[in-house]
């Protein structure tokens, strides 16, 4: 049985319905991903914009029943790793702190910013290529970093379970009742025209 319909997330504004439709659910199918279609999201990310055009954005990925797949479900959190070990692809979002310029090595104070643009466009795409991205931010940097040989020069973020939709009845039960897509704070309380709203 697959999630319920997406018919409770109404725009303030007509934006094209892949914005509402896309949601990020915790129950997985058992589908498998082929790394064609894995790539595809990776090329989407690719093509973000970055400030001076630096692309500090890094992805690690594996697919279920890999190597890659094993040491980034071992850096979640158990209740992360409950659900995320049935999606298709786990990918660790990351960034470059620092970038080369004319002046040598400096700090890069948008790699965070442009990593966020990254995975924005990554999810989009799992979007509309009949996959659902959900992005995480329980798990052990540390491990994860040593697990997959992260630069000392860079950043963790996030990982991100990416899968077909699946059974909300195979979550724990706690999780069952929160497998809808959550609706969105109105447009006038995130932003205000001369100022920010209050």
């Amino acid at each position: 049985m697959n999630a319920p319909l997406l018919n409770t997330r109404v725009p303030d504004h007509p934006v094209a319905e892949i914005f509402p439709a896309r949601w990020s659910p915790r129950a997985f199918s058992e589908a498998v991903m082929t790394e064609d279609e894995l790539l595809l999201l990776l090329e989407a990310a690719r093509w973000a914009p970055s400030a001076s055009n630096v692309q500090p954005w890094r992805f690690a990925w594996g697919l279920r029943g890999d190597a890659g797949f094993a040491a980034i479900a071992g850096a979640l959190v158990p209740f992360n790793r409950a659900w995320a070990e049935k999606s298709s692809a786990l990918i660790v979002v990351a960034s470059r702190r620092v970038r080369d310029g004319s002046e040598g090595v400096v700090d890069n104070p948008w790699h965070g910013f442009d990593a966020g643009t990254a995975w924005g466009y990554l999810a989009m795409q799992a979007q509309m290529s009949g996959f659902h991205a959900h992005a995480m931010g329980g798990f052990d940097h540390a491990v994860a970093a040593q697990a997959l040989g992260l630069p000392e020069d860079h950043a963790l973020h996030a990982v991100v379970a990416v899968g077909k939709l699946g059974d909300p009845a195979r979550l724990p039960e706690a999780l069952r009742a929160r497998e809808t897509p959550s609706l969105r704070m109105p447009l006038a309380a995130l932003a205000g025209r001369g100022q920010f709203p209050a």
